[in-house]
């Protein structure tokens, strides 16, 4: 499969080269890259100062760079800002970033030769997979630059899984490593493609993790026997969310003709708020997806350089701005962590109820011989810990500020530490939900015979069921929970 930059990128198609497809632009666009790349030339040409053309960077952008040295300021900006630190990103996640940077440049306000592009493209289309860590990244410079040490043959990477010398990289697919023009090394470590690559990464298992959390707390409430009035259409639509509306929708399909809840109806005047309010947290969670989402096609559809070149070679403009720092995709990025710490948090309740004889009608933490067996009891321990740590890393980045570059650079957004804190809660995320999940079949277990589950939720049980047998205590519980987080990450859930 092949994504064709024609006019510009969505967070969808970003995620998509990052499962393997390939990334082209049209004529067009590629035009706009060679309009671009000919204006800086005539800037090399002209003298006229600017800023990491024939500038120094950061707090040295009033140093003049004779024309001689450009070349050499591109390759040494790279080498000085490759200092990144920590585990390596996943290739996917690699693969995201390298995406975004080709869709800023695409733009055609970067300058650029295409010659980078398609570097960058063959990476790609080879699965040549530098080797990025994950941490140093104020807001972008460090990750893009371990990307670019292999365009220049230093660094090191993946291809086919084997790790090697960025020059034998370069070989191993059929490339010579670049010498850099100037202003592409600023342009090659600028812009926000860390962040956006990452935060696409984020939404597209954010967005399977929020279906995954609505089919599992319907599960849940029909073991837990719930009061269904509560997800009514009328009842739901008196409180305005789009999200909150989508979920009700779809817990009432997922519950349609269960003989359980039916079973259940008006045993209480009203149920917990972990089950009550599943509509309203999962639904708020929804709404600040589709505003995250919102961001990061906007900022994909944004030029993301300083400076921006534009004009043409005759009357060629430098812009010097701020395009590079996005506080909006740190906030995006932020507020999508705390509604899915907040969806981890209902959820890790809901797994307590089925778990705590006190209140859930079932085996005392659904043990097949409560005293001998300790059943899921310590599993809902590992979901506290997890959702406690969710609530930790909820705390924002994109308030952090920080100063850099000798007071040049005086206020940063964090929008690559947002995006890297976003990953971190949504993989708790999924392990939290895969032990309710867990429970919640087990639970379905002891309840087997009483009444009929609803087609929607026994959809979700079987695919319970054809990965792990009912626990007794018989094989340690952490394979079962990899085997249900490997079920959330990698399938949307049955239909209802």
């Amino acid at each position: 499969m092949t994504v064709t930059i024609e006019t510009v990128l969505g967070w969808r198609d970003i995620a998509t080269v990052a499962e393997g497809a390939d990334l082209s632009l049209a004529p067009a666009v590629w035009e706009r890259v060679e309009q671009a790349s000919r204006i800086v030339d005539s800037i090399v040409e002209s003298g006229v100062r600017a800023y990491g053309v024939n500038t120094g960077v950061g707090a040295l952008s009033d140093t003049v760079v004779d024309r001689q040295s450009q070349s050499r300021l591109s390759r040494n900006i790279i080498l000085s800002h490759a200092c990144g630190v920590g585990e390596r990103l996943a290739p996917r996640e690699v693969r995201a970033i390298i995406a975004a940077q080709i869709a800023n440049f695409s733009h055609g306000h970067s300058g650029v030769r295409t010659d980078v592009i398609r570097h960058l493209s063959t990476f790609l289309e080879k699965d040549c997979i530098p080797d990025v860590p994950s941490k140093g990244s104020a807001g972008y410079l460090t990750h893009n630059a371990h990307n670019a040490l292999v365009l220049i043959g230093e660094g090191t990477a993946q291809v086919a899984g084997k790790r090697m010398s960025g020059s034998q990289a370069l070989a191993a697919i059929g490339l010579s490593p670049l010498v850099l023009g100037a202003k592409e090394g600023l342009s090659l470590v600028n812009g926000t493609a860390c962040a956006t690559g990452l935060s696409s990464i984020a939404l597209a298992r954010a967005e399977r993790l929020l279906d995954w959390a609505d089919a599992i707390a319907a599960l849940t409430l029909e073991a837990a026997g719930c009061q269904m009035a509560a997800f009514n259409e009328e009842v739901l639509a008196l409180k305005v969310s789009k999200g909150m509306a989508t979920v009700g929708a779809s817990l009432r399909k997922r519950l349609a003709g269960s003989g359980i809840v039916a079973a259940a109806l008006g045993k209480r005047t009203q149920d917990a708020l972990s089950l009550r309010s599943v509509p309203h947290a999962h639904g708020a969670a929804r709404d600040v997806f589709d505003n995250s989402a919102r961001a990061v096609d906007q900022e994909l559809a944004s030029v993301s350089d300083n400076p921006a070149v534009s004009g043409t070679p005759q009357h060629p403009v430098v812009s010097s701005e701020a395009h590079a720092v996005s506080p909006a995709l740190g906030l995006a990025a932020d507020s999508l962590a705390i509604s899915l710490a907040q969806i981890s948090a209902i959820s890790e309740r809901r797994m307590d109820r089925l778990v705590n004889p006190l209140v859930s009608g079932l085996p005392a933490f659904l043990a097949s011989d409560a005293g001998s067996n300790s059943g899921l009891m310590i599993a809902q321990y590992t979901a506290a810990a997890l959702s406690n740590e969710n609530r930790r890393l909820a705390a924002p980045a994109s308030t952090d500020s920080g100063l850099t570059s000798a007071l040049q650079e005086d206020f940063l957004a964090h929008p690559t530490a947002a995006a890297n804190k976003l990953l971190a809660v949504i993989d708790n995320a999924e392990y939290i939900l895969a032990i309710e999940l867990m429970a919640a079949a087990q639970a379905h277990d002891f309840l087997d015979g009483t009444a009929p589950r609803a087609a929607g939720t026994d959809a979700i049980y079987q695919a319970v069921r054809g990965r792990i047998a009912h626990y007794a205590d018989d094989r340690p519980l952490a394979g079962d929970m990899e085997a249900m987080r490997s079920l959330l990450r990698d399938t949307t859930p049955p239909a209802a």
